[in-house]
């Protein structure tokens, strides 16, 4: 199969037909998985610990394109306010979309947007561009959690704990994304 997709995943999707949603449906599903996983992945960093949503969003985003993306976003956000237990903490229901991560939450779909359109264009073969969209998505995500945080605690707590702990766990997160996603590219390149 030809690789002039700009997308990782459309690359391999047939082109039409019950095959394509079929296989769409298994990509969103997979997906939710890879977010509920990346939620409960609990990684030691400096100053606190980190999960792995912002590398899961980033490189579902940057493998499927904005649409499929926004989809999986979407889905995984359902399935949180239907109840299922998908987010970092055990609570979870429209109450915990409307808690102090509402605003985040919100943002995971802006973000998948940002970076699938990049991917659509062709960035996720690029690192360098990868990541500067990644880190542009990032910020807007950060700004939309904190936004919302700040009706609940405040702008000063709400940036030392929302965002301020985070920023350098996210950079490296948006590194790991932008490098596998070329490095995938490479080896279909040479497949």
């Amino acid at each position: 199969m030809a690789l002039n997709s700009a997308a990782l995943a459309p690359t391999y999707l047939p082109s039409e037909g019950t095959s394509r949603i079929i296989r769409q449906t298994g990509l969103v599903v997979l997906g939710t998985v890879l977010m509920t996983v990346a939620a409960k992945t609990q990684v030691p960093f400096f100053p606190v610990p980190q999960t792995l949503q912002t590398l899961a969003i980033f490189g579902i985003a940057a493998a499927y394109g904005r649409n499929l993306a926004i989809i999986t976003i979407l889905a995984y956000l359902a399935q949180g306010i239907m109840g299922l237990p998908v987010f970092s903490g055990v609570a979870s229901g429209p109450a915990y979309m409307m808690g102090p991560t509402g605003g985040y939450l919100v943002g995971f779909i802006i973000a998948a947007g940002i970076v699938g359109e990049a991917a659509d264009r062709g960035f996720s073969k690029r690192p360098f561009a990868m990541f500067g969209t990644m880190l542009v998505a990032d910020m807007i995500l950060f700004a939309l959690g904190f936004v919302w945080l700040t009706t609940l605690i405040g702008a000063s707590k709400a940036f030392e704990f929302g965002v301020a702990p985070f920023v350098l766990g996210d950079i490296v997160k948006i590194a790991l994304a932008s490098a596998a996603l070329a490095a995938i590219w490479k080896l279909l390149r040479r497949a």
